[in-house]
């Protein structure tokens, strides 16, 4: 059994082991959309992983099966770019800051399950919610100084609660004005260094033992799979008609395991 341990599930939780064939069958499964809305849109893999996976079996271990379909997708985003070392720099002080954050937040992630579960929920709802408002920042450059930091570190501490590294950096970045490419390859960049800490964390905290790391490697083929089947879909509809949907579908599984989580904490 992967991460999370029999003791730990939320109600509705897989009662197969992971490494069984039903829990491979949904994990498989999980990826191969992960990755076909990965493949339409652009990014979106850890995001719907999580949403899937945290409805079956406790978020950190969903996060620990994530790294390795994660860090592959993501490296090569990373790389395919025209501005590596530029965004490197531009952003240390945004990275430095998302590490600090993934160790200061895991406690949560590894900890309490049904916060953790509530805080995942309420992550992909608020990410969904602003995704279908469409919400437009616009940050000038001279703010960055003070503000990658602590867009950084909070991010870090969300990713380290509930394994989902999207807010606010993805906001964040997507008001500087970057250019489309460079956006994508800085994405990419804030992406990969996220997956790495928060493996190292889970690492650090004991969560993610060998049983999870091969259940992620071979999550990398549904993952790939689906990016190839997304990029195939997307010839064919208007991406924007799917991320419109495709923000619906996180405000509502966001806003169901918030109130479910909640719930099974009252009780």
């Amino acid at each position: 059994m992967g991460a999370g341990g029999e003791g730990h599930r939320p109600a509705g939780a897989l009662t197969a082991p992971v490494d069984s064939a039903a829990g491979l069958a949904i994990v498989a499964g999980a990826f191969l959309l992960a990755g076909t809305v990965k493949g339409v849109i652009g990014m979106g893999l850890p995001t719907v992983a999580m949403g899937v996976l945290g409805l079956v079996m406790p978020p950190v271990q969903a996060a620990a099966l994530l790294v390795v379909p994660s860090l592959a997708t993501n490296v090569w985003q990373m790389l395919a770019g025209p501005a590596f070392a530029a965004a490197a720099k531009r952003f240390a002080t945004m990275l430095v800051g998302v590490c600090a954050g993934i160790f200061l937040g895991i406690g949560l992630l590894a900890g309490a399950t049904g916060a953790a579960s509530a805080a995942l929920g309420g992550v992909l709802a608020i990410y969904g919610a602003l995704g279908l408002i469409s919400v437009q920042l616009a940050v000038p450059r001279r703010a960055e100084r003070w503000l990658s930091p602590l867009v950084g570190l909070v991010t870090g501490i969300l990713t380290g609660a509930t394994g989902v590294f999207v807010v606010p950096a993805v906001p964040y970045l997507a008001s500087l004005g970057l250019e489309r490419e460079t956006l994508i390859q800085t994405l990419g960049l804030s992406f990969t260094v996220s997956t790495v800490a928060l493996a190292a964390a889970l690492l650090a905290t004991g969560q993610f033992p060998a049983s999870a790391a091969t259940t992620s490697a071979l999550a990398l083929a549904p993952a790939l799979a689906g990016m190839f089947l997304g990029q195939a879909i997307r010839v064919r509809i208007r991406p924007e008609v799917f991320r419109r949907w495709f923000f619906v579908w996180l405000l509502v599984i966001g806003a169901y395991m918030l109130v479910r989580a909640l719930a099974s904490m009252r009780a």
